[in-house]
């Protein structure tokens, strides 16, 4: 009797997993159907220099990093009323009053 309680009970357990596998199967067999789609952005950011120009107006936000030691970059000494503003790689030389660019050398 106990051998065929075992022999029962070792059916039962190996039949289980056949029988959820079956269910499963049609279940992973609908998934396989639905397409998965990837969407890869490439940013790219532009960075537009802005070329300056002798007689047009330095932008207010510009005017903050004024170089107050002109000899150390060999800027030659600006007139009254004016100074050396460092914009980027640039040095533009602005009317303090009206911001209107009166010379200017280009940095490498």
């Amino acid at each position: 009797m106990k051998k065929i309680a075992l022999a029962a009970l070792a059916i039962s357990l190996i039949a289980t997993p056949a029988a959820f596998a079956q269910q499963q199967n049609g279940y992973g067999h609908q998934q396989q159907d639905r397409m998965v789609k990837k969407r890869i952005v490439n940013e790219r950011t532009v960075v537009k220099k802005t070329r300056w120009v002798r007689g047009n107006k330095l932008p207010s936000n510009y005017r903050r990093n004024v170089v107050r030691d002109y000899h150390r970059y060999h800027l030659k000494t600006p007139p009254r009323g004016y100074h050396w503003v460092r914009v980027n790689n640039d040095y533009v030389m602005v009317s303090i009053a009206s911001g209107i660019i009166a010379s200017l050398i280009q940095g490498r």
